[in-house]
């Protein structure tokens, strides 16, 4: 079974500047503990079929994980998508950006979904997620901001 953790936040940025931070995957390590390492491994500038792999550290297990980006508009949407093999993975998830005044209002969202014998792990890991988003949305404001 899948489940969706979300988080929305105000960044004081314009929209396009936000948009581009996030775009470029290699600025996920300046908001997220998780991501030991990252790196784009396609080709000209992040657009749909932009492939990013990592190194994420979850719980004291290490993984290696692949997205690809499966829509890119901007400055508002960015969805990607794991194709990585691993206990669980994020079949799903993506950016929302709407202007807020002069600032951006993001919206984060992912959708877990457990493998094997991922899927008794999944829910754990969904629950945690959806604990820790606000905070991981406030990650990225600060990451966004400081940029």
């Amino acid at each position: 079974m899948a489940g969706r953790f979300e988080a929305t936040v105000v960044i004081d940025r314009p929209i396009e500047e936000v948009f581009a931070f996030l775009a470029d995957g290699e600025n996920d390590p300046k908001f997220s503990p998780r991501v030991v390492e990252i790196a784009k491994t396609t080709e000209g500038p992040p657009g749909v079929g932009t492939v990013y792999a990592s190194t994420v550290k979850d719980a004291g297990m290490t993984t290696k994980r692949e997205f690809r980006l499966t829509a890119f508009e901007p400055p508002t949407r960015i969805r990607w998508a794991e194709v990585s093999k691993n206990l669980v993975t994020a079949p799903e998830g993506g950016y929302e950006l709407v202007r807020d005044g002069s600032g951006t209002q993001v919206t984060i969202y992912n959708v877990l979904e457990g493998h094997g014998p991922g899927k008794l792990i999944a829910p754990l890991a969904l629950r945690s997620a959806r604990k820790g988003a606000d905070d991981f949305a406030n990650a990225i404001k600060r990451a966004v901001e400081a940029s």
